[in-house]
């Protein structure tokens, strides 16, 4: 049988953690055609100490373009040639239609100070540039 779990002996009620969330709502491109696309970045500049990983949520709305058949996010390392943390896989979406999707994971060997993350969106099938509408990118370092 366990025992009672340790008294909480201190709370965030008054702790700073501005420097331990990061986000962003910029959208920085929308998918030409069938091709990965940054949609959304970040940098942690903070040197930080790190003890589980980078807690990362992104989210995006867009419009499918002409021919698409279905949407990929991901969140990746530095780039669209990065690391991939975490992706929706091919998530079925109609041409013309507004649609959105989230995607989260956990980063364990992030490189702090500098630590880049992007979140990129890929339409399979697209003859033409889909639209997003907006996205948020959010990392707690942990």
């Amino acid at each position: 049988m366990a025992g009672q779990p340790g008294a909480i002996l201190t709370n965030s009620g008054h702790v700073d953690l501005s420097t331990r969330v990061k986000a962003s709502s910029s959208i920085v491109a929308s998918p030409t055609g069938a091709t990965e696309v940054t949609i959304a970045t970040l940098t942690i500049s903070n040197n930080l100490q790190v003890a589980t990983g980078i807690d990362l949520l992104g989210w995006a709305a867009f419009t499918v373009g002409t021919n698409g058949v279905s949407v990929n996010l991901k969140l990746r390392q530095t780039g669209t040639s990065g690391t991939t943390v975490a992706a929706t896989g091919a998530t079925t979406a109609t041409a013309a239609n507004l649609g959105a999707l989230s995607v989260a994971g956990l980063d364990t060997s992030p490189v702090l100070p500098g630590q880049v993350y992007v979140l990129t969106m890929t339409v399979a099938s697209a003859s033409a540039t889909s639209t997003v509408s907006a996205v948020y990118l959010r990392a707690i370092i942990v």
